[in-house]
């Protein structure tokens, strides 16, 4: 059975640009025009992937997505956006979103990013859950321990905690510990090798999982390696 793509977009020429090019790649698609419609649109149908502008008349794409959020965490979302800062990007990324394009887009990227999104979901979609697992080893560096079973995070015994990227960011770390690290590793170690976005958004990250990490804390972990990315270790 084919995937199926919601398109929430009150701009009718992308909205139809889009639904042209998703069918003509074998997608089912659905479309709604304004964010009251677009959570109708959602709870009536079946989808696979949801593609949401921010900026919609009625209810904003960010409310949407808080509210689709709240009954599925696992389904795709993929933001339409024509703000361009990085701060407007993390904002939608750290509210569940799984991607953004920023517009005026390409459509060869945009179908990539939806590949890679769906290519994701369904790999966890066929992953066992936690629960039908055994519990995990523990990641641990100089205090710093994490279960990828559990998903705990834990500093010298206090819990952390951590949005999803930011968890991911931090496996990714401990993974490659007193690895010096670019950012375009970390870019397509964390955001996967289809994702086209800024290296910036590396970033922003770092300093998110760096400020929880070492709250309170003199002890350094994570460290900038000028000219070059970062690393995970110890302070010498």
């Amino acid at each position: 059975m084919k995937e199926a793509i919601l398109i929430i977009e009150d701009e009718e020429k992308i909205a139809r640009l889009l639904e042209i090019e998703l069918e003509a790649e074998g997608y089912g698609v659905g479309k709604a025009k304004n964010g009251t419609d677009g959570i109708d649109a959602y709870r009536s149908g079946h989808w696979d992937l949801i593609m949401l502008d921010i900026m919609l008349p009625e209810m904003s794409g960010i409310e949407v997505l808080r509210r689709i959020r709240q009954l599925d965490e696992r389904i795709p979302v993929i933001l339409l956006t024509a703000k361009s800062s990085v701060e407007d990007k993390v904002s939608g990324l750290d509210l569940g979103a799984n991607d953004y394009v920023t517009k005026p887009f390409r459509i060869e990227e945009l179908l990539a990013r939806i590949r890679a999104a769906l290519r994701l979901h369904n790999t966890v979609a066929n992953t066992p859950s936690a629960e039908a697992l055994p519990e995990g080893d523990w990641i641990s560096f100089a205090g710093l321990r994490l279960n990828e079973q559990t998903r705990e995070v834990l500093r010298d015994g206090d819990p952390v905690e951590l949005t999803p990227r930011e968890y991911d960011l931090l496996v990714f770390l401990l993974k490659h510990q007193r690895q010096v690290l670019s950012r375009e590793q970390i870019l397509q170690g964390v955001w996967g090798y289809d994702y086209y976005g800024d290296t910036n958004i590396v970033d922003v990250y770092i300093r998110y999982v760096r400020k929880k990490i070492n709250h309170d804390r003199a002890r350094e972990l994570i460290h900038t390696v000028r000219g070059v990315g970062y690393v995970l270790k110890e302070q010498s």
